[in-house]
């Protein structure tokens, strides 16, 4: 850590990209009917994608930088947690509804396996970036019981990939227009952002704070015990539930789908067949 700490260059790059982007400010689009708004955190983010995409940012620096990102989130996590012990009682009240909408990413196994293999025709990688939000517990899982160099192992990491790049960001935005429409009780919307990401968490209260900001200390209690909720029951909702229910509608949707042969994409086992015969010569 003390070596880390002395390459000056990461603290003063977040230090310059910190200022600029509080500098931009926040950024609202209003449509009427709804609303989203941009906040520092997206402007940061992009801000270091493109210099790191544009190789402005040395690679060394990059994978220096990296474990900073958990000390940031363990500040933010406590920063979090000191809203939970004053607003305990309100989150005690939501009672069986902070338990039940923990099972709302069964949804997303539902709305995700459908598209994955009737659409875009994918393999087991399907199952690996379907049956969790890809975080470390399901990248265990995956890893655990399948390998991460399986096809499953490719899906999860894909999925990790992507939420960590574009996750933040797409919270953010869908959490910002939600609000705006004002359909749901801002407890609601709190609870949801809490989905096990920390970071995920932290774009998408900001957008709910937003429209209520006289409920910014209960509105983050909601969320923050939400995540630490997520965060604990995740892995054997995952091991237990998601996952086996995504093994099973994977057999239901590639059983007689002409895209398919033996539960193989025919085009991933044309690729196959070819390499081994490749191989082979």
């Amino acid at each position: 850590m003390k070596k880390l700490l002395t390459d000056w260059r990461i603290h003063l790059l977040a230090f310059v990209l910190a200022v600029i982007a509080e500098m931009i400010g926040r950024i609202r689009f209003d449509f009427g009917v709804a609303a989203f708004s941009l906040f520092p955190m997206f402007y940061a983010l992009i801000l270091g994608a493109v210099l790191g995409g544009a190789k402005l940012i040395p690679t060394e620096m990059m994978e220096k930088a990296s474990p900073f990102g958990s000390v940031c989130v363990m500040m933010v996590v406590a920063k979090c947690g000191t809203g939970i012990g004053p607003n305990l009682d309100i989150v005690k009240q939501a009672g069986i509804a902070m338990i039940l909408q923990e099972f709302g990413s069964i949804f997303t196994v539902i709305l995700a396996m459908p598209v994955a293999i009737l659409i875009f025709h994918m393999g087991r990688a399907a199952v690996g970036c379907s049956f969790s939000i890809s975080r470390e517990e399901g990248i265990a899982i995956i890893g655990g019981k399948y390998g991460l160099d399986s096809q499953e192992g490719v899906g999860v990491m894909g999925g990790y990939v992507t939420g960590t790049i574009l996750g933040t960001l797409f919270l953010g935005i869908v959490t910002s227009l939600i609000a705006s429409l004002q359909l749901f009780h801002p407890y609601a919307l709190a609870m949801a952002c809490g989905a096990g990401s920390t970071s995920m968490m932290t774009a998408g209260i900001a957008s709910v704070i937003e429209y209520y900001p006289d409920m910014a200390d209960q509105i983050t209690a909601f969320a923050t015990s939400s995540n630490v909720l997520s965060s604990v029951d995740s892995f054997y909702k995952y091991l237990f539930i998601t996952l086996p229910m995504c093994n099973v509608i994977y057999r239901l949707l590639t059983s007689g789908n002409k895209h398919y042969k033996n539960g193989v994409p025919v085009k991933g086992r044309e690729q196959s067949t070819q390499a081994e015969r490749e191989e082979k010569e």
